[in-house]
């Protein structure tokens, strides 16, 4: 049985405004599994990032709280890197040294200089990017900067790997590419994964459960959907699935009638 690692309890934040204070989230409760792979979706504006950056420690809760492994979570740590719909590297150094810069700030005491070449590398290999390990991130595409971005956050060894709609950026061929690497990643590493997405299909495809979000302020969890179709996954086969199609349909519905009642 995996044991339940990762958990919100009654977490709310209001943020200061010219107006007072605007609540994001109200009581959000959300216990994640080790090696469990989460979706985060709802309409703009339903404080996903807002939850992310809180187990990210980047928001303070203004109540209720974050832990992992009971250990309260209250700021930024390499044990929860984070993926970001821009992939954030630092334009003036290679791949390799985007992924160095934070294998070193984690691993500059207990690896020698062989063991962390090995790691960049290995991590690199892991999205499939030596091949251009030299190459400054202006002399390769949108998908390959974010597959750096990817083994960057990687090479911390995080126990929990956020992404805040990791391929929301990229074209429909190069974000199908992404998601089977990232279920290829999840499967041989057994990361724990949340992932914000505004994509249904690719919520049903990666994910073991998805978190659907009402819409704020206020926001919460409004509904929790287990996805039960066997790993490994592929699209193709899914297609047709009429389990994927089920599931498929529950979000769009919860979407929908969460459309409705803004429209409202």
């Amino acid at each position: 049985m995996l044991h339940s690692y990762l958990q919100l309890t009654q977490v709310s934040i209001e943020f200061p405004t010219d107006n007072g204070p605007f609540k994001a989230l109200d009581n959000v409760n959300l216990n994640i599994n080790e090696k469990e792979f989460v979706s985060l979706i709802g309409h703009s504006g339903c404080g996903k990032s807002t939850v992310l950056n809180i187990v990210a420690g980047m928001h303070q809760a203004t109540s209720g709280g974050v832990l992992l492994e009971d250990k309260e979570v209250n700021e930024p740590g390499p044990d929860r890197a984070v993926v970001f719909q821009n992939h954030s590297l630092l334009p003036w150094l290679t791949a390799y040294q985007n992924v160095e810069l934070a294998v070193k700030q984690v691993f500059k005491h207990s690896k020698s200089k062989s063991e962390i070449h090995d790691w960049i590398m290995h991590n690199l290999e892991l999205v499939h990017m030596t091949h251009a390990k030299d190459k400054l991130p202006a002399e390769i595409s949108g998908g390959m900067k974010q597959r750096v971005g990817i083994a960057r956050a990687l090479s911390m060894e995080p126990k929990v790997l956020l992404m805040d709609e990791p391929f929301g950026a990229l074209d429909a061929l190069t974000r199908a590419h992404l998601q089977d690497s990232i279920m290829e990643i999840h499967a041989s590493l057994g990361n724990t994964v949340i992932m914000i997405t505004h994509d249904v299909d690719e919520a049903v495809l990666l994910s073991d459960r998805i978190v659907m979000m009402t819409n704020g302020p206020s926001a919460t969890i409004g509904s929790i959907l287990d996805i039960k179709l066997a790993r490994p996954r592929n699209r193709l086969e899914l297609a047709d699935n009429p389990q994927f199609n089920h599931y498929r349909a529950e979000v769009l519905k919860f979407l929908h009638e969460k459309h409705v009642k803004i429209a409202a």
